[in-house]
């Protein structure tokens, strides 16, 4: 099979666009610069603070640090493609806290615990825990969108499911994998699929991978009949040596889903952690613990927000709405008020002078130019300050730190056959919709966020939404 002339230049452009080595290098170096300055930090402060030993004593263990670099290439973290940011961050709490155990454990069996601060052991493998995703963040952030970055892939299908694909690889880079060309048997598909070309059949997949060198490949036909798409992975299993199957499993758990051999049949087992009473103790005990500590710290802004409240309109501090919270049940969600007392009629007045608002009303729930909302109010939901009351509600139980957003009634309907999904957790402070764009997303997504959450649910996706939610109220991206 003859590739098409007119795009033999795209194809040659692309085959030297993404290659893996100048990413690794970078992740790499990036991990080894973390775990030095973790070191690095906590010699110095445990020497600033009268520390016994020099801090050139430390530096012989430097060696140490190549462990953690093997640590993490054992655990998957080398190239890094294909990993989700949250079990990024699984891999590398579990490879660091093993390593900080082993290490420690070793030093103290070989009699030399009194040459050593436990302290600075200690603050080392807490500020490893911060640096070393923290610069695989800024790494990605920085290259991930460059083209020579991470891993170039052919992906085969060019339907919706394709088209899905080269979408969301396009708008995650991240991810690692560039897509550079497209193969499908349908002669009404060739020519380009979302900017990508669709240059041939299937058939032309072993040409390609020698033209390109691209190892990896997605198959993304889900609709295809089992013999076919057998036949497919059969023959060209053998071509690529990484092949990615898009199952017709849309909307079903996409995390902890894990391969098992059932007597040489391909069972996917999809570990329920809703079900499981040790991740959701832990849970627990996370929101009562960050709760009860971020309380505490608050108080002074407590304070502050309610003289603020008070001395901007007139009207009582606190607003509690009636919200449903896990399995249907009714609770009072607290908020610092940020709104007008009369904010009902406020709203019907201003929708009466603007009609071409009312639609964007009744679609979302939202107004980005709400006139409802009072001064400190605008500051109050920018920063999310508003929501702090509702430490207390996750004090009695009623709501967690992470979780979906909290509904009224008028939104179940909204939820439809995912309202099932939704009342298996508490409603959070914050969730996947906070972090994904806030008030920036339409409700369908939202409620697809929320369901995403329920079915991927475990105390690393809550950890990652946690810290994610610290970068999003610091720039006050969607609020309004």
């Amino acid at each position: 099979m003859v590739i098409n002339q007119t795009l033999k230049p795209a194809i040659s452009a692309l085959k030297i666009s993404a290659r893996p080595w100048p990413s690794i290098a970078l992740l790499i170096s990036a991990d080894w610069l973390a775990l030095c300055l973790a070191c690095f930090i906590s010699v110095q402060t445990r020497y600033f603070f009268n520390g016994q030993f020099h801090p050139s004593f430390y530096w012989r263990l430097w060696p140490v640090l190549s462990v953690f670099i093997l640590a993490y290439a054992l655990s998957g973290l080398y190239p890094g493609v294909v990993i989700s940011p949250v079990d990024e961050l699984r891999r590398t709490s579990l490879a660091n806290t093993l390593i900080y155990l082993v290490l420690s454990t070793t030093i103290f069996l070989f009699k030399e615990g009194e040459l050593y601060s436990r302290g600075i052991f200690l603050m080392a493998w807490g500020l490893t825990l911060i640096f070393v995703p923290l610069g695989r963040v800024i790494i990605r952030h920085l290259f991930a969108h460059r083209r020579w970055w991470g891993y170039p892939v052919v992906v085969l299908g060019a339907g919706r499911t394709g088209e899905m694909v080269i979408r969301a690889l396009k708008r995650q880079p991240s991810l690692g994998l560039k897509p550079v060309a497209v193969l499908d048997d349908d002669p009404d598909k060739h020519g380009s699929l979302v900017g990508v070309p669709v240059i041939g059949g299937i058939p032309m997949a072993p040409k390609l991978i020698r033209r390109l060198q691209t190892p990896y490949a997605i198959v993304a036909m889900p609709g295809v009949p089992r013999t076919k798409l057998l036949a497919i992975l059969e023959r060209y299993g053998k071509t690529f040596p990484h092949m990615l199957i898009i199952p017709d499993l849309f909307g079903f758990a996409s995390l902890w889903v894990a391969a098992r051999d059932l007597g040489g049949m391909l069972g996917l087992e999809v570990r329920q952690q809703l079900l499981l009473p040790g991740p959701r103790l832990i849970k627990a005990c996370l929101d009562y613990c960050l709760a009860i500590v971020v309380g505490l710290v608050c108080l002074p802004i407590i304070g502050l927000i309610a003289l603020m409240i008070r001395l901007d309109s007139p009207g009582p501090i606190f607003y509690g709405q009636t919200r449903l919270g896990r399995s249907g049940r009714y609770f009072r969600a607290w908020k610092f008020r940020s709104m007008a007392p009369n904010a009902d009629e406020v709203l019907a007045q201003y929708l009466e002078k603007h009609p071409e608002l009312q639609e964007a009303w009744e679609k979302d729930q939202k107004l980005r130019s709400d006139p409802r909302i009072t001064r400190v109010g605008h500051f109050l939901r920018r920063t999310s300050l508003d929501e702090l009351p509702q430490l207390w509600n996750v004090l009695r139980g009623e709501m967690s730190l992470v979780g979906p957003r909290p509904i009224v009634d008028d939104e179940v309907w909204r939820y439809a056959d995912k309202f099932e999904l939704y009342a298996k957790v508490l409603p959070g402070i914050t969730g996947l919709w906070q972090v994904s764009g806030r008030n920036n997303i339409s409700y369908p997504e939202r409620v697809n966020l929320d369901a995403y959450y329920v079915r991927n649910w475990s105390v690393w996706l809550d950890i990652y939404i946690l810290i994610r939610t610290v970068w999003v109220v610091t720039r006050g991206d969607g609020a309004y």
